[in-house]
């Protein structure tokens, strides 16, 4: 009795995950203003659960993501390029994704993207 109860608690809780979980799928833009200027950003992400994937593409790199989290509104990836580690991490509401890109010498620069239609 006491193993179906738990395994009725852990499926809702998993269902409820999926339900709140915000929806990100989709194709945003955005720019990145760099110390070397603007970069032009295009994410493509797909969720599956709690688990992202995607892609970043810009003028200089196209890298698909690892590490792609999904926790509520809370969006988290990596990209590895040529010069390093990207780390993205911010929240989506509605067509609006506001993140922070971390790059390899631990700088943090906003990238506000919208959702395309």
């Amino acid at each position: 009795m006491r193993f179906a109860f738990v395994l009725t608690a852990a499926l809702a809780l998993a269902l409820a995950v999926v339900v709140f979980a915000a929806d990100v799928a989709g194709t945003w833009k955005g720019t990145l203003e760099t110390p070397m200027g603007p970069m032009e950003n295009t994410i493509v992400l797909a969720a599956d659960g709690a688990s992202l994937t995607g892609s970043v593409k810009t003028d200089f790199f196209e890298a698909k993501l690892d590490n792609g989290k999904l926790d509520g509104d809370k969006v988290s990836f990596e990209i590895n390029i040529e010069f390093g580690k990207l780390v993205y991490e911010g929240t989506v509401a509605g067509d609006d994704l506001k993140l922070n890109v971390t790059g390899p010498d631990g700088s943090k620069i906003p990238l506000n993207a919208k959702r395309q239609k």
